[in-house]
């Protein structure tokens, strides 16, 4: 009986992320144009952190809840699932996908050094010996740095914008309701991702799962659904601009915000239960995905045909047949 409570809770949490987070970039990006912030960043900023909400409330959630592993395991599973499951799909369903010059030239490699940075500092005592690891304040606060390094750029997108003079999308809401949205979206992410943690990691030892399996399977995906909605969406409208451009722009907040943000609040956190293939998971993606945009685009831009998104999709299984294996074996 306990466990079909926590199965009903684990549902209700989930439909509370994905409802609150549709709210969330919703008004965010209603907001963004009423404030007249240009269409093209929708995608890179709001809707990119709107769906990375989800994943927030979850790693406040856990370090509150003494969950240290499923905040890492958010962070790698999350990324993991972005930059292979997600573009993979959407380029086997809606080939090919269109990726900018910019976005190979400049915000994938970003994404490469954010996640090198993270594997550098999460790795910093010993990588043979990972339990002997740990990731501090001072590391989050270098996340959060790097966070700003990627606001700057967007900065710089911005006033480049609005010197070209071009058209804004006319708001959905006016200002007034797109902030209230903005608020109760904000609201169901954060009581949504305490219920998908606190029901996940009890069904998880009621059945003999580690937090870090059920992190990174039950957790992630269901974390994802805003991810896999937003992806969709936007390869049957064939907004490929759109759904890289917040793939990579999630990704980028999950390394610098989802990690960082909580520990440089909460304090240090230990490594544990984690191969050294989990905690590469986020640079192998990011370098594989980089890899198949540059292919063919000799500077100019690029795109994902459809065999290329089987290989990523074949690079995530691989990885999630290893994280399940690993499970039962």
């Amino acid at each position: 009986m306990e466990t079909i409570i926590q199965i009903l809770l684990l549902a209700i949490g989930f439909v509370l992320l994905i409802k609150g987070a549709d709210w969330l970039v919703d008004g965010a990006s209603s907001t963004a144009s009423n404030f007249k912030v240009p269409k093209q960043l929708i995608g890179l900023t709001i809707v990119a952190f709107g769906t990375s909400a989800p994943e927030l409330a979850v790693s406040f959630a856990s370090l509150i809840s003494g969950k240290t592993d499923v905040l890492i395991a958010t962070v790698i599973g999350s990324n993991t699932l972005n930059a292979l499951l997600l573009i993979g799909l959407a380029a086997i369903v809606s080939p090919p996908i269109k990726i900018k010059r910019s976005t190979i030239s400049k915000e994938l490699p970003l994404l490469l050094l954010i996640s090198a940075s993270m594997i550098t500092l999460l790795l910093d005592s010993s990588v043979t010996n990972l339990e002997s690891n740990t990731f501090s304040r001072s590391d989050a606060i270098i996340c959060l740095l790097l966070f700003a390094v990627f606001l700057y750029y967007i900065i710089n997108i911005i006033r480049k914008s609005r010197s070209s003079k071009k058209e804004f999308e006319k708001p959905k809401y006016k200002l007034g309701k797109s902030l209230i949205l903005v608020v109760l979206g904000l609201a169901g992410v954060i009581a949504g991702g305490e219920l998908v943690v606190n029901s996940a990691t009890t069904i998880a030892s009621s059945i003999g799962l580690s937090d870090r399996v059920i992190a990174l399977t039950i957790i992630n995906f269901g974390t994802a659904l805003p991810e896999i909605v937003t992806t969709i969406t936007a390869a049957r409208r064939k907004e490929s601009e759109l759904l890289v451009g917040s793939l990579v722009g999630s990704n980028i907040f999950n390394i610098c915000i989802v990690l960082g943000l909580p520990v440089a609040i909460f304090g240090t956190i230990a490594l544990s239960n984690f191969t050294l293939v989990d905690l590469m998971m986020p640079i192998i993606s990011s370098a594989v995905l980089w890899w198949v945009a540059r292919r063919g685009s000799n500077g100019k831009d690029g795109k994902i045909l459809r065999y290329e998104g089987f290989i990523l999709f074949a690079v995530f299984l691989a990885y999630y047949s290893y994280v399940i294996y690993g499970a039962f074996a």
